[in-house]
């Protein structure tokens, strides 16, 4: 069957454009969201936890009505893609804070995903991480870490890339064994202690208590666990020190 394109490790054919072509003309009034919300179910497209993988259909849809493949429905609306604009979030503590690590005590680690802090996890990475706002596709989890009610810092995780070759050669698996495992790794996309925080081994000792609990929050949130974690270290930037320390 000819291929008509590829999209996030699911091959289209052109079965699957009839399908999609007949099911748009089923469904004339169904809105862009409805439809692919309606072809996920079609084809039971569905992440491990059993949601749908709606965001990968809509966006296979718009690559295919770009191509000229297939016609969508006109936009209705044009809300903000930017989680940042959901709220403002409450005024915070930039104190200046210079401690021993072990002079903070206990250092409390807040999964933020879908609660009312996700808006202040966003805020403060679009105000000072040098990448911006934290806007990965597929699954996610945030953590804000706090000593005594101050933040410290922002650790954000998601889905992690489907091929990756230096690490697909260590694990050793084969390509069957990794589309249907590579949900089971994080991506630790974003990492940032607070730029009014000054705390000696905090950007090692911070991953290295997320490693410890990530598995079981993942678990919470998506439904499966996660057995590895990775990362990337721009060169010109930094050094990967923290990253080595945190093992």
């Amino acid at each position: 069957m000819p291929t008509i394109l590829c999209h996030r490790g699911r091959t289209g054919t052109a079965d699957d454009l009839e399908t999609i072509r007949a099911l748009l003309m089923a469904h004339p009034d169904a809105s862009r969201r409805a439809f692919s919300q309606r072809l996920c179910e079609h084809w039971d497209c569905r992440q491990a936890n059993g949601a749908l993988r709606d965001m990968v259909c809509r966006s296979l849809l718009l690559a295919l009505h770009r191509a000229g493949h297939i016609v969508l429905p006109a936009v209705r609306t044009c809300p903000s893609n930017n989680s940042i604009a959901r709220r403002r979030p409450p005024p915070v503590d930039r104190t200046p804070l210079a401690e021993r690590l072990d002079a903070l005590r206990v250092i409390e680690l807040q999964p933020v995903r879908r609660t009312s802090r996700e808006g202040l996890f966003d805020h403060l990475i679009a105000d000072a991480h040098y990448l911006g706002p934290m806007l990965g596709v597929g699954e996610q989890l945030q953590y804000l870490a706090l000593a005594a009610g101050r933040l410290l810092a922002c650790i954000g995780f998601t889905s992690a890339p489907r091929h990756l070759a230096p690490r697909d050669h260590s694990i050793g698996w084969s390509p069957q064994v990794r589309r249907a495992h590579v949900h089971e790794i994080a991506y630790q996309s974003h990492l940032l202690i607070l730029p009014w925080v000054r705390v000696p081994h905090l950007a090692s000792h911070l991953p290295g208590r997320v490693a410890r609990r990530i598995a079981a929050d993942w678990q919470l949130c998506h439904g499966h666990s996660v057995h590895y974690l990775e990362t990337f270290v721009d060169p010109e930037r930094f050094a990967g020190t923290c990253n080595r320390a945190a093992n």
